[in-house]
């Protein structure tokens, strides 16, 4: 259905805005970059683009997400459409797509999907085609794409986006030998915990706890191809990005932002806010809101200073 400011601005009651030129009207039914837009588009220009003005002038979208300090340098008159002025334009743009115009699986289970019959699942859930859960616990109005595959003791929480290919719950890597190099296999009877509104991408893979429970707190997201150990805690909102590894029982602290292809050794600790380099090989704990990177890891101002040394080599 198309949308006019109305809608627009409901959709974000309680954001400080504001709205320039908002007697126009407004027939909003897609979402495209500024370059590709019709006269049906909302776009978002981020701030400080080198080429915001030429966008905001030539698209031909009617409503436009930016900060004021874009809108003040538009030459005047300033062009015919509605602005929609915030601090964070990026994430106010996302909020009106995703509450009006991106689309939700329909609720329901897929007929090739397989459930057990223990198995909770909540309201307005979508399963997907060939998905299996077994006796797991799953919250309302969760997704699960297909060929997911849950296992026993495993908590989904409310409002989660599991994508196709995911594994949740399968044993982690943990074996002893004796003298003779016989192998005994670890015990892996815990479970797994997700907290609501968690995300996790296409063909990532969570280890059930040996013999407690790998958690994954409230909001965080974790991308495609991440491999989570078993007895791993992720704390609220942090982000895992592809390819990370996160060996047993390491701790991600909260908000914490850990980038594509970084390797962190088990029962180590990510504090709050911290973050992780692309590809850098975790060995020691890094404190809260500091940034590590390199192999092996080490503040990112250490980091530097031994790539200028290196450079500075005759």
């Amino acid at each position: 259905m198309p949308y006019d400011l109305h809608h627009i601005l409901e959709a974000l009651r309680g954001e400080s805005l504001t709205v320039e030129q908002g007697e126009l009207p407004l027939n909003v039914t897609r979402a495209l970059p500024a370059p590709e837009a019709d006269a049906e588009s909302i776009a978002w220009i981020k701030p400080g683009h080198p080429k915001a003005t030429d966008m905001i002038v030539n698209t031909a979208a009617p409503l436009i997400v930016c900060d004021e300090a874009t809108w003040n340098n538009l030459p005047e008159p300033k062009p015919a459409k509605v602005f929609v002025l915030v601090d964070e334009p990026k994430r106010i743009f996302s909020k009106v797509v995703n509450a009006l115009l991106a689309k939700r699986p329909a609720p329901g289970i897929h007929p090739t999907a397989s459930v057990h019959p223990k198995a909770v699942i909540g309201k307005s859930c979508h399963i997907g085609p060939f998905t299996y859960i077994g006796e797991a616990v799953i919250g309302d109005h969760t997704v699960i794409h297909g060929h997911a595959f849950i296992y026993d003791n495993v908590t989904v929480g409310d409002r989660c986006i599991l994508h196709a290919g995911v594994v949740v719950g399968s044993d982690g890597f943990g074996y002893s030998r004796d003298e003779n190099n016989n192998v005994e296999k670890f015990p892996h009877i815990g479970g797994v915990r997700i907290g609501h509104d968690v995300e996790i991408g296409a063909n990532t893979c969570i280890d059930r706890g040996a013999l407690g429970n790998t958690i994954i707190g409230n909001g965080a997201k974790i991308d495609n191809l991440v491999h989570v150990a078993h007895n791993v805690n992720i704390g609220e909102n942090a982000f895992v990005i592809a390819h990370a590894m996160l060996g047993g029982s390491v701790t991600i602290g909260t908000a914490a932002w850990v980038a594509p292809s970084a390797s962190i050794l088990q029962q180590l600790k990510i504090g709050d806010g911290a973050t992780v380099g692309v590809g850098a090989v975790v060995t020691k704990d890094v404190p809260p809101g500091q940034t590590w990177t390199g192999s092996p890891a080490r503040p990112l101002t250490e980091f530097l200073a031994m790539q200028k040394k290196i450079k500075d080599l005759p």
